[in-house]
C-alpha cells in the first residue's frame, strides 16, 4: 500500500486539499517508493529526488527560441 493511501485511509485526508485556490502552491507528500540519486548525484544535482529535478533556464522557458 502507498504512503498516500496508508494516510488516507488512518487519517482520511488526501495528498491535496479539496479545494484549492488559484494560485497557491500545495506539494503533495513524497511517496515512500520514490526514486533516489545515488548521494553524488543527487548532492551534484541538489536534490535526491529525480521527480524534483526541474532545470532552471532562466528567461529561455526551456524553449531554445530566446
Amino acid at each position: 500500500m502507498k504512503l498516500s493511501e496508508m494516510i488516507n485511509k488512518q487519517y482520511g485526508i488526501s495528498m491535496l486539499p479539496e479545494e484549492t485556490p488559484y494560485a497557491m502552491a500545495y506539494i503533495p507528500f513524497q511517496q515512500e517508493d520514490a526514486k533516489i540519486y545515488s548521494p553524488d548525484r543527487g548532492f551534484v544535482m541538489g536534490t535526491m529526488y529525480p521527480d524534483l529535478d526541474k532545470p532552471f533556464y532562466g528567461s529561455k522557458c526551456g524553449d531554445g527560441n530566446d
